[in-house]
């Protein structure tokens, strides 16, 4: 019988052997974040326009373009920080983007789908 363990947020059950794969892919994609994999961080895609080109460029990606997708998504391995105000600062993580997956440290947005840290961050969050 196969162990499960629950995700609230996405209301489904996750096997324990789908936890230790994406546990295993986090790292993985966090090796390549932290050994210099280049990423598009910049533009963000804040206008309806740009989400588009960049979703559009991530649908053309095979599932398992790890490399491709953190870069065209424009992943980083700490949170990115906009200046809002001259004395006022705002970081976009992982952790605040409508498509995270707390319990599961998990990116639900479909064309990523992706183990990923709270702290990370990538051109498509959205509160």
């Amino acid at each position: 019988m196969t162990e499960s363990v629950a995700d609230p947020d996405n209301d489904t059950q996750i096997s324990a052997e789908q936890a230790q794969a994406d546990e295993a892919l986090r790292q993985q994609l966090k090796a390549m974040l932290e050994g210099g994999l280049k990423t598009e961080v910049e533009p963000r895609a804040y206008s309806h326009d740009a989400v588009l080109d960049v979703v559009s460029r991530l649908q053309k990606l095979a599932a398992d373009d790890y490399a491709g997708k953190l870069a065209v998504a424009g992943f980083t391995a700490q949170p990115y920080t906009v200046s809002t105000t001259e004395d006022d600062e705002d970081e976009q993580a992982c952790e605040t983007c409508m498509y995270y997956l707390v319990h599961r440290r998990f990116c639900e947005l479909p064309e990523l789908m992706l183990p990923v840290e709270e702290n990370w961050s990538c051109r498509l969050w959205r509160i």
